[in-house]
């Protein structure tokens, strides 16, 4: 069975973005939105696997995405 990879959406309340952390190397982003996250980890996520790695086929990959907020209770 192949290796599972990771790619973890982090969101930064500071810079209003959502960082990555993953074990994929040379995976770095950081976007606005997390839809934005998901299309670019996809794409640079296979295309980094093959450069780097020299994986080609399907390899499973485990998102995650962490966060949080605060609300004023009422």
């Amino acid at each position: 069975m192949a290796r599972t990879f990771y790619v973890k959406a982090i969101w930064d309340p500071e810079a209003q973005v959502w960082c990555s952390e993953s074990d994929i190397p040379g995976l770095v982003l950081e976007t606005a939105t997390l839809a934005e996250f998901e299309t670019l980890a996809r794409q640079f996520s296979s295309e980094l696997l093959a450069e780097n790695l020299d994986l080609h086929g399907p390899v499973p990959i485990r998102f995650e995405a962490s966060g949080g907020f605060e609300v004023l209770a009422a």
